[in-house]
């Protein structure tokens, strides 16, 4: 019998351990149907590439190796915007993935913690994959279903992993599933009906890009400001953001609702670009892009996600709050039902926010899942 090898941590700075990070979930969830590979490429990018974020944020990556085997990863991210805006020394962790096993979850958070130190952090949580404005949170309930575009998936071992080394919940985060074809109930369409001369719901303008990511932009700032953990998106950040996104999505998967002539509320929808790409292990060469494009472009998908939704602050405590949130809502349904769209999910939201969560539900959302941060004081 021969004794198992220690745990190592090793930076991520080479091509190879670049490679091996990214290579590890397909081991990780070899025996979980629902799993489904992130495209390889935009993973690369956001995590090792060009992403807007690193103009304000650190980024350290780790994995963890018993011999020549990658048990683990892990990122340990220091956002000065964020530390700026909520005005503590906050660090974060994300990109978790880890074999069953306590040793290697220590020595992975080991890593991250020492370095968040390192820096002036007090206090870290996670999983952000790599900021609040991308990928949150770590799957609690709803491991039996695949998860839609940019949410994660997890193993059930992850959460008691984490809480065996000190980590506690800061946030629970939830997603609704909707169909899109749902009866809107009489208090919504009465409240609509007193505003309809007041109200101009509008798709997205493709001629006017930039200037309606600007909008948006400027929408989601003002609608999440007192939101937990919120943390501004930069105009560098949202471009490059919407751009991408703008080349997935028609028009009307956009909507936003302009008040005498002035943007009060909006939505964006995404095709469920999971469901298209489920059978191509995250490898978009020779031909997934291919695949991809014309699974969402000319086949289509059944299923979306509604990621970004917002009513400027003035507006959340009256009456024109959730008649706007309707409005947007009601608009973009009836283009996903168009497009042969039987499922939305909608999130994440967080577990207080009463109000949205009140609107989803009489509309006929339905808890899908949870997904949970963590904290730890350093």
């Amino acid at each position: 019998m021969t004794d198992t090898p220690p745990v190592r941590i090793s930076t991520v700075c080479s091509r190879a351990a670049r490679r091996a990070f990214l290579d590890l979930p397909k081991r990780i969830y070899r025996d979980d149907p629902h799993w489904i590979a992130p495209l390889r490429f935009e993973e690369r990018q956001r995590v090792f590439g060009h992403n807007p974020l690193f103009a304000h944020a650190e980024v350290r990556a780790w994995l963890a190796m018993r011999g020549d085997l990658v048990v683990g990863r892990i990122t340990a991210q220091v956002d000065a915007l964020q530390q700026r805006t909520l005005g503590e020394a906050l660090g974060m962790f994300g990109m978790l993935e880890a074999e069953d096993d306590g040793e290697v979850f220590a020595a992975l958070s080991a890593a991250a913690e020492h370095w968040l130190r390192d820096r002036g952090c007090t206090r870290v949580q996670g999983p952000f994959s790599l900021s609040i404005n991308e990928e949150v949170g770590l799957l609690t309930e709803g491991f039996a279903a695949p998860p839609f575009v940019m949410m994660g998936h997890g193993r059930r071992y992850y959460p008691p992993s984490l809480e065996a080394l000190g980590y506690r919940a800061a946030q629970e985060l939830l997603t609704y599933t909707i169909r899109p074809d749902f009866v809107a109930p009489a208090v919504m369409t009465r409240l609509a009906e007193r505003v309809a001369g007041q109200v101009r719901i509008r798709p997205l303008r493709r001629k006017n890009l930039d200037d309606d990511l600007e909008i948006l932009r400027d929408l989601f700032n003002d609608a999440w400001a007192n939101n937990w953990g919120f943390v501004p998106f930069t105009e560098a950040e949202f471009r490059a953001l919407g751009r991408t996104l703008a080349a997935l999505i028609p028009d009307e998967y956009v909507q936003i609702a302009e008040l005498d002539g002035q943007p009060a509320a909006f939505i964006v929808a995404l095709p469920n670009v999971n469901e298209a790409a489920r059978d191509l292990g995250g490898r978009l060469l020779p031909w997934g892009w291919a695949k991809l494009l014309w699974r969402l472009k000319v086949r289509g998908v059944h299923s979306a996600r509604v990621p970004l939704m917002g009513v400027r602050r003035g507006y959340q405590q009256s009456r024109l709050g959730p008649t706007l949130a309707f409005l947007v809502i009601d608009a973009v349904r009836q283009g996903l039902s168009r497009r042969g769209v039987d499922s939305v999910e909608m999130g994440w939201i967080l577990e207080g926010n009463s109000g949205m969560r009140n609107i989803i539900e009489a509309i006929g959302g339905a808890v899908y899942k949870r997904y949970r941060i963590y904290q730890k004081e350093l």
